[in-house]
This record gives structure tokens, C-alpha cells and sequence, in this order.
């Protein structure tokens, strides 16, 4: 019987915490991020069976090596079932490249891997201790609607989402502005790193956590984190036996998804390499040339969920690789791509292969076409994640690719909903009289 994960916080001057403790704060009482005390590694009979088992069973198996003595193991599977009730496959786009496809969830996002499996995790500990719970949440696009749908009429839970106003798509917007009930939308004047910065010192407000029991569900919760893991693990076997070392282009904003992998890697996923592919907000790739971790206002771009000037999930990068840039360079190849090359691989890959990128997606291929150019001599797998639906950037996508997008029914059904939001100035005063008076 293995004995239950403890978690530590990044900045190491916050007590150890239990499973509960770590997801129901979100952040450490120093400020710093919950990581597990050991990365627990698969056997490599599990590893070679992947291409013969299924999404359900690879994600619990992964997930029990952290959460089993914590969470009943049927209750856990039910958890899994519930969030992974949407395809996550692997396609072919030319000889070489596949997209893994995160997007034919509710929201139509590689989010609602994460967040459902957090709304779940937090109502099994909210059921029993009868206290609610206030979630506040940042987001620059995807992130506010995956956690909105997911915790939407969860009992015991009230989330509260922080976007820059003028910032997201329009159907992204009304993703999470529409709902009502216990989901309340905030329009922060200013950009996504304001309204990370105001969550965060949220976190650190040790009055308003007493008053009104404040979690987070971005990427900086362990629980938004965790499951991101399984669909690597599944997207390898989907290229089935043999498939050997694995290189992946992940698009990156705030790092979880990235940070994800490499937890994947350091549990037995053979990953030859990562490469952190971004937009003009380019820090963590400006990292690995210099050893420098600079942070720096974001800038606005057509691929919006990754206007992040101060990734959070750095701090657990840096953590897995003991803060060593030579280590971290090891595995992590940087990448930038421009809007003008954004808007080139979303045509060049519609016409030459009947192929809808989205612009985050488009950057993540460009980054895996642009490793195999500089390295030919190195044979591996190519997965890049793919992690929006292109409907949801129609506007952007119809004017590249010179023709209209259908929208599919997800997407179609919050076309009509009724926008309910209160704006608020980019202050956490302003903040934090709107939710001591909620």
C-alpha cells in the first residue's frame, strides 16, 4: 500500500499539505505553487501496453499513483469517466506530423480536461464539509469558459471569472458570461496579467481567505494540472507499438500544459523532447537562450490564450529541473512564432491538407515543422497539441482562409445567450470590495 502524496510549495517556506489542503487553496500560504513530493514512476509493462489499453484506464492508472489513499478508487474512476466523456484522438495531418485534437469537449477546448476533472475533485471535498466554496479564476480565453461549464450548478461552489476587457473572442466570451447561476463573470479593465496578479493577491489576503473561502481553478491549482498528464500518455498510444521516443510541440501561455508534459516525461513517458512553442510573448523561449527569467507586460495577439507576460507555471518547471538551466534546455527546445506566421500555417495547412488550425494550434505545428527542418537527422514521433476548436476564433480563421466557419453545436448554443457581466477597474480593491460584499 503506498503511502498518500504530500505536497510542497515551490517558494519551500510553507508547510507540507494534504490533497485536500493543496486544491482547496490553490496556492500556498507563501505564495508559492503546491508541487507532489515525488514524481512516482510507471513500470515499463504498463508503458508497453499503452497502445492496448483505453483513455479511461491510462488515466487512472496514472492518477492513482498520486490520489490513491486520498480518493476512493471507485470514486476516482467515476471522476475519469466523467470528465474524459469526449474523443481525444490523434490525427494524421501529413507524412509525419499528427495533431493531438483537445477540443471535442464541452467548451471546445484542451481545458476541459482540467477543469472538469477539478470541479469533480472539489465537489467530492465540498459534499463533505458543507462549506462553500468561492473559486476565482483568471483567464485570456478558454480557461474561463472551460471552469465555468464545469463547475456550472456544481452544489457548494461559486466561481467568479476575472477577464481583460476587449481581450477574448466574442464566443469566448460568451461561454462563461452567459451561464448566471453560480458562475459570475468579471470584466476587468485592463490584461490577463492584471487579473492574474489581482487573483493571486487574493491568495495572499489572509482576512478575505477566512471570510469567504477562496480557491483557484488556473493552472496554478495541482488539480487543473494532474490530468492534463493522462492525454499525453494517450496520444503516444495512439501511434502504437514501436512508436519509440516521442518529440511534442506544446503552445504555451501560463505553462501547465507544458509543465504537464514534462511531469509525463519524468514518469516514464519516453519524450526526447518538448518544445515550449509561443507567440510574441516570448519569455519562457528568451529564458532558454539566456538562463534569464524576465517577465514582461504581455502583448495582445490573435492567439489570445497565450498573452501570458509572467507565466505561473514556470515556478514548477524550475522546481522539476532543480533550477538549472542547463537541465531544463535539455528537454526544452524554445520557439516564437509571429503573427504573420500564425496566419501562414493556418492557409498553408488548409490548402495542402484540408486541415483547420486554430491559431494556437498553428504555432504549436510551426514549431514541429520548423524542429524537423533544423534536425532531419533526428527520426522520432511528432505529436503537437492541439488545443481549440477554430470555430472559436471564426472571425480570425474566415479572414485567412477566405470563407465561413460553421459553428459547430457546442459552440452554436451560447451564441444567443444574454452577456452578464460587472466591470471592475484592474485594482484588487476593486476586487476585493466586489466579493466582500458577494
Amino acid at each position: 500500500m503506498m503511502s498518500t502524496m504530500l505536497y510542497y510549495s515551490t517558494n519551500k517556506k510553507a508547510p507540507v499539505a494534504t490533497l485536500r489542503e493543496a486544491v482547496t487553496k490553490g496556492l500556498a500560504p507563501d505564495g508559492g505553487l503546491y508541487m507532489p513530493e515525488r514524481i512516482p514512476m510507471l513500470d515499463d509493462d504498463f508503458l508497453g501496453r499503452l497502445p492496448d489499453m483505453g483513455l479511461h484506464e491510462i488515466s487512472m492508472k496514472i492518477a492513482a499513483k498520486f490520489l490513491e489513499g486520498d480518493i476512493p478508487l471507485d470514486e476516482l474512476h467515476s471522476m475519469i469517466c466523467e470528465t474524459l466523456n469526449f474523443p481525444v484522438p490523434l490525427k494524421l495531418i501529413d507524412n509525419s506530423f499528427y495533431a493531438l485534437e483537445l477540443f471535442h469537449g464541452p467548451t471546445m477546448a484542451f481545458k476541459d480536461v482540467g477543469a472538469r476533472f477539478m470541479a469533480r475533485l472539489l465537489g467530492y471535498y465540498t459534499n463533505r464539509s458543507q462549506q462553500e466554496l468561492n473559486i476565482l479564476v483568471a483567464t485570456s480565453g478558454d480557461t474561463g469558459s472551460a471552469v465555468a461549464n464545469g463547475f456550472y450548478k456544481v452544489p457548494g461552489i461559486h466561481v467568479f471569472v476575472l477577464y481583460p476587457k476587449g481581450l477574448v473572442s466574442t464566443i469566448q466570451e460568451k461561454q462563461f458570461t452567459t451561464l448566471g447561476e453560480n458562475i459570475t463573470a468579471l470584466e476587468v479593465e485592463g490584461t490577463f496579467d492584471d487579473c492574474q496578479a489581482m487573483v493571486k493577491r487574493a491568495f495572499a489576503d489572509e482576512e478575505l481567505k477566512n471570510k469567504k473561502n477562496i480557491s483557484s481553478a488556473n493552472s496554478i491549482n495541482w488539480a487543473r494540472l494532474l490530468p492534463q498528464t493522462f492525454y499525453y500518455f494517450w496520444g503516444y498510444a495512439q501511434l502504437g507499438k514501436g512508436a519509440g521516443e516521442l518529440v511534442c510541440a506544446v503552445p504555451s501561455g501560463n505553462f501547465g500544459n507544458l509543465c504537464a508534459g514534462l511531469i509525463a516525461k519524468r514518469m516514464g513517458l519516453p519524450i526526447y523532447r518538448i518544445i515550449a512553442a509561443t507567440n510574441r510573448n516570448d519569455i519562457v523561449p528568451q529564458y532558454l537562450k539566456s538562463g534569464v527569467f524576465n517577465p514582461r507586460p504581455s502583448v495582445a495577439t490573435i492567439a489570445n490564450a497565450m498573452d501570458v507576460g509572467n507565466p505561473s507555471n514556470f515556478a514548477r518547471i524550475a522546481e522539476l529541473y532543480d533550477n538549472s538551466h542547463v537541465k531544463i534546455s535539455n528537454d526544452i527546445e524554445g520557439f516564437v512564432c509571429s503573427e504573420n506566421d500564425i496566419r501562414s500555417a493556418i492557409k498553408s495547412v488548409h490548402l495542402a491538407h484540408d486541415y483547420l488550425l486554430d491559431p494556437h494550434g498553428a504555432i504549436a505545428y510551426s514549431a514541429m515543422k520548423s524542429h524537423a527542418i533544423e534536425n532531419p537527422d533526428i527520426c522520432k514521433k511528432n505529436f503537437f497539441i492541439a488545443t481549440a476548436h477554430p470555430a472559436k476564433f471564426g472571425e480570425t480563421i474566415e479572414s485567412i482562409i477566405q470563407r465561413q466557419i460553421e459553428l459547430p453545436s457546442n459552440l452554436a448554443r451560447f451564441a444567443t445567450g444574454i452577456k452578464q457581466t460587472t466591470e471592475i477597474p484592474a485594482t484588487y480593491e476593486a476586487l476585493k470590495e466586489f466579493l466582500s460584499n458577494s
